[in-house]
């Protein structure tokens, strides 16, 4: 099971729906250009709305906002590292948990937002799944104000890692510094 972790306060965290506004919105921002350069995901709304239902109906991953004060900044998929390409890059346990960010809104880029909310998310996932004990990301190793931004905020870069479509930076948000890979 993917856990989608209560998150109360100025940071809110809800599953992104396939259909209105949700599915309008990702669109949106999937084919921002700061977004779709490292997702190369641009895809048309209808092929989103396809793979948003399958994330949804699917034991993957989850898609998910996260929102500041109800409005949608941050566009989310959490997912099992153990059932994706990344568990062949590095010895991934059992229960590790991945996330792909995404902060479509341009607005929002270069304030903080990836320092502030993937540590909260970071803790929330391990707080809502005991047998979890790593949040995992993987940035384009291209994309230096993502690395930046998470390792600022407590991931710590464990290395570069080849995945079938980039070049990755390997981030780790451990339990306790012994969880490390």
């Amino acid at each position: 099971m993917i856990p989608v972790p209560t998150l109360t306060g100025e940071w809110t965290l809800r599953l992104v729906s396939p259909d209105g506004d949700d599915l309008e919105l990702v669109h949106r921002w999937m084919n921002e250009p700061h977004v779709s350069r490292f997702w190369k995901q641009d895809w048309p709304k209808e092929k989103w709305r396809e793979e948003l239902i399958g994330q949804l109906s699917g034991d993957h991953s989850r898609p998910c906002f996260l929102m500041k004060d109800g409005e949608p900044v941050v566009y989310v998929e959490i997912y099992r590292v153990i059932r994706d390409q990344l568990a062949a890059a590095y010895p991934a346990l059992p229960h590790d948990l991945g996330v792909h960010l995404a902060i479509g809104d341009p607005r929002w880029t270069g304030r903080g937002i990836a320092s502030t909310t993937m540590p909260l998310l970071a803790r929330a996932l391990l707080d809502t799944d005991e047998d979890c004990t790593r949040v995992v990301l993987e940035p384009d190793v291209r994309n230096v104000p993502a690395i930046r931004a998470l390792r600022s905020g407590g991931f710590h870069h464990r290395g570069e890692i080849t995945l079938p479509n980039k070049t990755a930076a390997l981030l780790v948000y451990p339990r306790t510094e012994e969880d490390l890979p």
